[in-house]
C-alpha cells in the first residue's frame, strides 16, 4: 500500500507464530517488544536464539499479566540476561507490537500466546517500512524508559 510491504495473518488460520519466529530469525541488529501477554515458548526460543547471536533484545510486559498468567516468558528472559522490564503504567499497557531491525514492525490483536495461535480469532499486520518502524519505536522507547525492572 503506497509503496509499503504489508502482509496480513489471521488466527488460527494462517500460521502466524511461524512467521513471526521466521521474521524473528531474520533480525540482524535488534528486537523491541511490547507485550500485553506473552507466553509462547516458539517466539521467545527464537528471541533468545538471537539474543544469543548478539542481536538486541529487549522489552516490556504488562505487569498485571506477569502478576496471573501462567507460564510468562519474563523470567526466562531474565535471565538469559535481556533487558525486560515490567510496564508501570497504572492502566493495562495493551500493546501487541514487535520491532525488528528498525525496519519491520508486527502489530495487532495477536497476544503472543499459545490461544492467539491456536483458538482466538486474532488479526496481525506487519509492515516492512522503516518510517513506520521508526514511530512504534519511539512509543516502545516512552514505554520502556518508565518501565520497572522485575
Amino acid at each position: 500500500i503506497n509503496g509499503i510491504q504489508l502482509e496480513t495473518y489471521f488466527s488460527p488460520d494462517d500460521g502466524t507464530e511461524a512467521r513471526i519466529i521466521e521474521l524473528i530469525r531474520s533480525a540482524k541488529e535488534s528486537i523491541f517488544f511490547l507485550a500485553y501477554s506473552f507466553t509462547s515458548d516458539p517466539i521467545a526460543d527464537a528471541m533468545l536464539e538471537r539474543a544469543a547471536q548478539r542481536v538486541e533484545v529487549a522489552g516490556v510486559l504488562e505487569s498485571s499479566q506477569y502478576r496471573s498468567n501462567v507460564g510468562t516468558e519474563l523470567d526466562r528472559f531474565s535471565k538469559a540476561g535481556l533487558d525486560v522490564r515490567l510496564d508501570n503504567n497504572p492502566k493495562n499497557m495493551h500493546h501487541k507490537v514487535i520491532i525488528i531491525d528498525q525496519s519491520i514492525v508486527i502489530a495487532g490483536s495477536y497476544n503472543f500466546s499459545y490461544y492467539a495461535e491456536t483458538r482466538n480469532d486474532e488479526n496481525t499486520l506487519i509492515l516492512h517500512d522503516a518510517e513506520i518502524a521508526h514511530i512504534f519505536e519511539q512509543e516502545f522507547e516512552r514505554i520502556f524508559a518508565e518501565a520497572l525492572q522485575p
